[in-house]
């Protein structure tokens, strides 16, 4: 990392001390009571990302898309997590997908519980580690709380797709990996994507007031709709309701994007949902001019000016 990215980083943190104080792969809500009944997304990744569990294969006759061969540690570590429900039978067990080095499945907690879930995640880690001659797993785990209508079916499907998902950053190595120190204007950036697409000679910025009004906005998108010239990049920070609309109708008529973020890449981090496969397409180009950070931070309107200005010269400078 250079000096210039260097003093970038430092007066980031000087504002936000708080970005530090945790690990990039814990999501704990303080507020949140972790014995009462409730939906969750666990996370749990093998020390160092070893691939121990099992191993990507491609589809074959018995398997209509890739999926993961489980090593006997891998069977053995899908035998301790089914065995959670005999142990605690206030969790119901929804959903399990064992990768190379990681594991997602999503629980329900029926009703209150005796002990904390970090204690019982605990538990199985302690007994799934015996089942192997060394430390397993990383320290702690990530939790997701399932609240919002449809998040369940959604996270279901998430954790199914894994492996195909998979299977795509393998096949498209350079759109998942993060470059560092790439200058736009003045300003040293890390992306992520299809990076030839800040090259691309066709290139419009989503620019819209918050005053925006919804006749407006529909106006814009019958724009995209109608255009017979799908190869233009559009690029945009999403910040007002107006940006987010568009853009994301130009996502669903198929246009190339560079996205602008105010939150940078953390380790192992990866495009979700629509966006994965967008990447994979090299249909999608993440630009982030700060570090990343965990805690949920208000964009300032100068951070605002600033994204806007970045788009603004990749459009027309680059």
């Amino acid at each position: 990392m250079d000096s210039k990215r260097n003093e970038q980083r430092k007066e980031w943190l000087k504002k936000h001390p708080e970005t530090e104080k945790k690990p990039s792969m814990l999501r704990r809500k303080s507020d949140h009571d972790y014995q009462q009944p409730c939906i969750y997304m666990i996370t749990i990744v093998v020390k160092d990302h070893r691939p121990l569990l099992g191993s990507m294969k491609a589809p074959d006759g018995n398997h209509p898309r890739p999926w993961i061969e489980l090593t006997a540690l891998g069977n053995a570590i899908k035998n301790e997590w089914n065995n959670i429900h005999a142990h605690h039978p206030e969790i119901k067990l929804y959903a399990l997908q064992i990768m190379p080095d990681h594991l997602h499945a999503i629980i329900h907690v029926t009703e209150r519980m005796p002990q904390h879930l970090g204690k019982i995640m605990g538990y199985f880690k302690k007994d799934s580690n015996k089942c192997y001659d060394g430390q397993l797993w990383e320290e702690s785990y990530h939790d997701r709380i399932l609240q919002r209508a449809g998040q369940l079916k959604q996270m279901c499907n998430y954790v199914k797709d894994n492996p195909y998902r998979l299977w795509l950053k393998r096949s498209q190595p350079d759109y998942f990996t993060v470059y560092h120190n790439i200058t736009i204007g003045d300003t040293q950036v890390e992306i992520m994507g299809n990076r030839f697409l800040l090259n691309h000679p066709v290139k419009e910025q989503v620019q819209c007031s918050r005053k925006m009004t919804e006749e407006e906005i529909e106006s814009q998108r019958q724009r995209l709709r109608d255009c017979d010239n799908k190869d233009i990049v559009l690029v945009s920070p999403c910040i007002s309701n107006g940006e987010k609309e568009i853009m994301k109708c130009g996502f669903q008529e198929g246009y190339p994007q560079i996205i602008l973020l105010e939150n940078g890449f953390a380790k192992h981090q990866k495009p979700q949902g629509r966006q994965f496969k967008a990447c994979s397409e090299g249909r999608l180009l993440l630009v982030a001019p700060w570090p990343h950070h965990n805690e949920r931070i208000k964009i300032t309107r100068q951070q605002c000016n600033q994204l806007n200005e970045l788009a603004r010269i990749i459009v027309e400078e680059l």
